[in-house]
């Protein structure tokens, strides 16, 4: 089973990357590549590549990494939901991505898919899956969700017609600035603790929303990314980078369980921006384009 997860992993990160350099166009950014070995004397065992691309035509900062690490105890983030393998021994791979485009205008996008499982001695190994995917726009457009929700939908309807639903509440739910009460953007799916359909269609599940993602997003980047923009509006995208900073610091599983396992801590930040900004008690005139990101966008509404 790890084998085979392990093997489409590693081939949608290469296919993603592709896309992404074919986007920069010729003479554009790069990945750099950094692939990593646990050495023998960490508390996590195992393997990964990092690749990144930064200061591009099209991408100011992207990140996408392939992790595949074993570790003698679960953290505390993954046994929230099952209590019963606390303690236990755990194997878990993944491919994770955020996109942090240069102009304002072009959305930030986080994917990701992961494997994990775990037994306690003596016990029969128990497999699950978790990830989804979620755009965070500056200056947002009904057309641009719309689409990104709707290609989710799409890719989970083979499985059943309920998943959408619960996976976009829940992803709405856990991509919410508690000390904020605020959303990050307008969602998309999200889902953890995930193995009710069986080893193979939960698996085929992962494959359908990791399968997805270019379509999700580079339709919406295509169609942005040569609207101009100035001061005002980048000064904008830097104070709302600094609420993806402060949920991702805060409240995301992901880096936790990166952290608390002893993980590879440039991989497990490469999700922040490169620039972000704070400002005291901001507020935008109403009516304005920046104003009507809160009022109309960051709402949870459903845009199907």
């Amino acid at each position: 089973m790890s084998e085979e997860v392990r093997s489409y992993l590693l081939s949608l990160q290469g296919r993603i990357t592709d896309a992404l350099e074919a986007v920069e166009g010729e003479g554009g950014a790069r990945f750099r590549q950094d692939a990593w070995q646990r050495p023998p004397d960490s508390p996590l065992q195992g393997d990964g590549i990092t690749r990144i691309l930064e200061d591009g035509r099209v991408f100011e900062r992207a990140g996408c990494g392939f992790s595949h690490v074993s570790g003698p105890q679960l953290p505390p983030s993954a046994t929230q939901h099952r209590p019963e393998l606390a303690g236990a021994p755990f194997e878990a791979m993944g491919v994770s991505l955020v996109f942090h485009p240069r102009n304002p205008y072009v959305p930030t996008v986080h994917m990701n898919v992961r494997m994990i499982s775990a037994a306690q001695p003596g016990g029969e190994p128990v497999c699950w899956f978790g990830g989804g995917m979620d755009l965070t726009p500056y200056y947002g457009f009904d057309e641009d969700a719309q689409h990104f929700h709707r290609t989710c939908r799409d890719a989970l309807a083979p499985f059943g017609d309920e998943l959408y639903p619960r996976f976009k509440t829940w992803c709405d739910a856990y991509f919410h600035l508690k000390h904020r009460d605020e959303q990050r953007g307008v969602g998309g799916i999200f889902f953890d603790d995930f193995s009710e359909l069986g080893f193979a269609r939960s698996f085929a599940m992962l494959q359908s929303v990791g399968d997805a993602f270019l379509g999700a997003y580079l339709p919406i980047v295509q169609r942005r990314v040569d609207t101009p923009y100035g001061e005002r509006e980048r000064d904008f995208q830097l104070y709302r980078r600094g609420r993806y900073v402060e949920f991702n610091l805060v409240w995301d599983r992901g880096t936790h369980f990166g952290l608390q396992s002893g993980g590879r801590t440039e991989s497990i930040l490469l999700s922040m921006p490169p620039l972000a900004s704070w400002s005291y008690r901001r507020e935008d005139p109403p009516g304005s384009p920046e104003a009507r990101l809160k009022e109309h966008f960051l709402q949870g509404r459903d845009w199907l």
